[in-house]
């Protein structure tokens, strides 16, 4: 035992390493269900495995990022961007010296309750449950981890520390969304999941247009009239001359991500000393989000995002991939809420003591692209075996 680098030391080195403001993880607000500490690892460390071998995490493989799976195998999925939005948040904790295995667990779990089919999902059943308590991926993220996942005969879920859960209820989304009394409304997240909500953003915006270009979506010439694009271009056609264009499509990318990165750590640890942050209870009691893009690079990141919804995101394809993704899920939540004989044994079982609606959505929200698409052959398809 004397070899082993025991929890108590890694707290330790915490103490001695991390910044006054960064989240300890002997600190921790604790869990739902009290258990003993590990003898060897963090309390956020440990939350980072149960997410990494949760069921959940493993679907994520075949749930829809931008282009659905079958489109082809190069394309990012929910997976690969969660992988890259924990690689870019570990790098931004590490440089402002947070705490790296929380921002990594919270960035390893901020969408585990995505629906198939992307955000095109996520809508239909915001739809379809608007009457019925609603949708919402992080508080389906929320609920798959604490009820959903099966994993422990002493609780249900996967009893994750408050920190974690606190950072994928209160991960930014487009859509409001009340945070549940536990959590209060009040306090901000602390850095670690602040800073996930940034990583996320860079990620997706800068793997968009990757995706885009390698799908022909998008071409270089259209985006020449993106001045964050236009920039990188230019340099690197000073820089590298006669480079093919996957080259110069990974290349610009590459140096996008680290535009970004570096002008958030400037600015956040600029806005660290305006504010004043010296504690947690400072990053929790501050009046608004800490971490920040300059506002130059604001300004050209809003006309990217522009530029992805026009010419991305509305492209002919996308809104095909949309409209088949919202059929297939309608028509499986309609049958399934017709006749909920049609599901398996163990989603039947829940009816028992659960909303119908509820147990429905649960199941279709858990489903991968592929599995959804099977499902509605052997429904609909009277070929199809079943």
């Amino acid at each position: 035992m004397n070899n082993l680098h025991l929890r108590k030391e890694l707290e330790d080195q915490e103490d001695k390493t991390l910044a006054p403001y960064a989240t300890r993880s002997k600190d921790s607000r604790g869990r739902v269900y009290p258990e003993e500490e590990h003898l060897y690892r963090s309390c956020f460390q440990r939350d980072r495995d149960r997410i990494i071998h949760s069921t959940a995490f493993r679907r994520l493989e075949y749930k829809t990022q931008v282009f659905v799976n079958h489109e082809g195998d190069h394309f990012r999925t929910r997976l690969t961007h969660t992988i890259e939005v924990t690689q870019i948040s570990r790098s931004i904790a590490r440089a402002l010296r947070l705490n790296e295995d929380l921002s990594e667990a919270i960035a390893l779990a901020h969408d585990l309750g995505h629906t198939p089919f992307g955000h095109a999902g996520e809508d239909t059943l915001r739809e379809l449950m608007k009457d019925s308590g609603g949708f919402e991926h992080n508080r389906q993220s929320l609920r798959v981890v604490d009820v959903l996942e099966e994993k422990y005969p002493e609780f249900p879920g996967i009893n994750l520390t408050y920190e974690v859960r606190e950072g994928i209820i209160k991960h930014e989304t487009r859509y409001d969304s009340p945070v549940p009394q536990e959590f209060s409304q009040s306090e901000k997240p602390v850095l670690e999941a602040q800073i996930v909500n940034l990583a996320d953003e860079i990620a997706y915006d800068c793997h968009d247009v990757d995706d885009g270009l390698y799908s022909r979506v998008l071409s270089e010439k259209m985006l020449e009239e993106v001045e964050l694009w236009k920039v990188l271009y230019q340099k690197c056609q000073q820089k590298y001359a006669g480079l093919n264009s996957a080259q110069i499509r990974n290349y610009i990318v590459r140096q996008m991500i680290n535009r970004e990165v570096s002008d958030l750590l400037e600015t956040t640890s600029q806005r660290l000393k305006e504010f004043r942050i010296q504690s947690v209870p400072d990053v929790r009691l501050a009046s608004e989000m800490i971490p920040a893009f300059s506002f130059e690079l604001k300004s050209l990141n809003n006309q990217l995002k522009e530029f992805l919804l026009k010419h991305m995101y509305q492209h002919y394809r996308m809104v095909r991939m949309a409209d088949k993704a919202k059929r297939i899920l309608s028509e499986l939540f309609s049958v399934y809420l017709e006749n909920p004989e049609q599901l398996p044994g163990s989603t039947r079982e829940k009816l028992k003591s659960q909303d119908k609606m509820r147990v429905v959505c649960d199941y279709i929200a858990g489903m991968t692209d592929r599995f959804a698409q099977q499902e509605y052959k052997k429904l609909f398809d009277p070929f199809e075996k079943v």
